[in-house]
């Protein structure tokens, strides 16, 4: 059974109030961290636990922290990134939930080691219920002296705001962020300035994900050591898994990342196997912008190695053999799924959700919306297919922030790995009508298809 560093009292009953938090050892790396260590003291223990960023990059935090600019007399701010918007992505909406004072003592623990005396919990437009929960563990935590005015008598100022978003998926990138939180449009910046010298009001800014700001408690409460024990490699400590689709299990499960994607799959500690006693036909492991990976590929590497829940191995390949873990959204289809029908529905996320501001990104989402559900609904040809490879290599890469990639690489995969079934909706496009929508011929109540 895997160790658990963030879920373990996640089921104490009482456990999202202060008094019981606190019964169960809870702030106690605030005491550590405030009495007993300096601030770059913080950051190096930080960087030597090797913890990366749980968002979906996987960035070594540690290192992202020592990039921030010290300048004398110039505030320096820590937002949170709870905007999860990543479709098949909700390990963070369950820790801010059901124990939403492990995140406040992350948040200031870390504050302290980054000299942020106003954090930012920047949180997703539809988690309206919870902000009133994390404002509640803010007042707790203040009510307590862990919060406001000199805490802990160490002169350390710290507040922490909640600010709810709107609902674009766009802010989850972070210079979108902090554009939304200053109250402008939620437009990425062209980077350099990076935020750790020009973020929040033009002042250097760390913009951290839930689920990475929570591992800081454990890894200030154990120590960078013996952190390093739990994991493999250079995926240390434990991690979020966001679990869905056609598996007997879904849920939110804490992993240590040394076991295998089969037996995450299929023992019962995990997914339980799949739903139905049906086969299991492919998985995007890392939330919906990362490739998608067939039931081959997703067990074992090109090589036929052991395929394990970690950054390095579900990477190992590259996009043509391997994946991404992302931010931890494991979608999984079964045999009986159509693989152009979900990729359609990405692409008509992605498409909505592009900010507009690149034309790569702007056009190219469109185009391959429109070329997808001609493909899906019998009108396809099979020129489209090399059309629609074509148009999301020229988006890749080719825009301010990643949503071109993260809109890009599913199709890629789609069509790297599935090109039969494209074939198979432009040759039987009647077959495919009647076997997914029951439809003699084409009929989409939304919008005509494209001539």
């Amino acid at each position: 059974m895997s160790r658990k560093l963030l879920l373990e009292k996640a089921h104490v009953e009482g456990i999202r109030n202060y008094d019981v938090y606190r019964r169960e050892g809870g702030y106690s790396s605030v005491e550590k961290a405030l009495k007993s260590m300096a601030p770059d003291q913080i950051t190096d223990e930080v960087k030597k636990s090797g913890l990366r960023g749980r968002g979906g990059a996987g960035f070594p935090t540690g290192l992202k922290w020592s990039f921030l600019a010290k300048p004398a007399g110039v505030p320096r701010y820590l937002i949170c990134n709870a905007d999860e918007s990543e479709p098949g992505t909700f390990k963070d909406r369950y820790l801010m939930e059901y124990i939403p004072h492990l995140l406040i003592e992350g948040l200031i623990v870390s504050s302290y080691a980054l000299g942020s005396n106003r954090t930012y919990i920047y949180i997703r437009g539809e988690y309206a219920w919870i902000v009133g929960i994390l404002e509640q563990a803010i007042a707790e935590a203040k009510a307590n002296g862990w919060l406001g005015q000199n805490i802990l008598g160490t002169g350390f100022n710290c507040e922490i705001y909640v600010h709810p978003g709107a609902g674009a998926y766009i802010c989850g990138e972070e210079t979108a962020l902090i554009e939304s939180l200053e109250g402008k449009r939620g437009n990425p910046r062209i980077k350099p300035p990076f935020p750790a010298v020009k973020g929040l009001w033009d002042c250097p800014t760390v913009v951290n994900n839930v689920e990475t700001l929570a591992a800081v408690v454990p890894i200030i409460n154990l120590g960078a050591e013996e952190y390093l024990k739990i994991g493999i490699g250079k995926s240390t400590g434990t991690k979020l898994i966001s679990a869905c689709g056609n598996i007997n299990k879904p849920g939110v499960y804490e992993i240590e990342m040394n076991i295998s994607v089969e037996e995450f799959v299929y023992s019962d500690e995990y997914c339980g196997g799949i739903a139905g006693g049906k086969k299991l036909k492919a998985c995007i492991p890392g939330g919906s912008s990362v490739p998608i990976l067939p039931a081959n590929l997703l067990l074992k590497t090109a090589k036929g190695e052991t395929r394990y829940m970690n950054y390095e191995s579900l990477s190992d390949g590259g996009f043509a053999t391997g994946s991404m873990m992302g931010s931890g959204g494991f979608i999984i289809l079964d045999e009986d799924q159509c693989v152009v029908r979900h990729t359609y529905t990405l692409a008509h996320f992605y498409r909505h959700e592009s900010c507009g501001q690149c034309s790569p990104c702007r056009e190219g989402t469109g185009w391959m919306e429109r070329i997808l559900k001609n493909i899906e609904y019998g009108k396809g040809k099979m020129s489209d297919i090399d059309l629609l490879w074509d148009v999301q290599r020229k988006i890749e890469g080719n825009t301010i922030c990643p949503l071109g990639d993260a809109a890009a690489w599913p199709v890629a995969a789609a069509i790297r790995h599935f090109r039969d079934e494209f074939e198979w909706h432009v040759l039987n496009p009647e077959e495919c009508l009647k076997r997914n929508y029951g439809l003699a011929h084409y009929a989409d109540p939304r919008t005509p298809a494209v001539a």
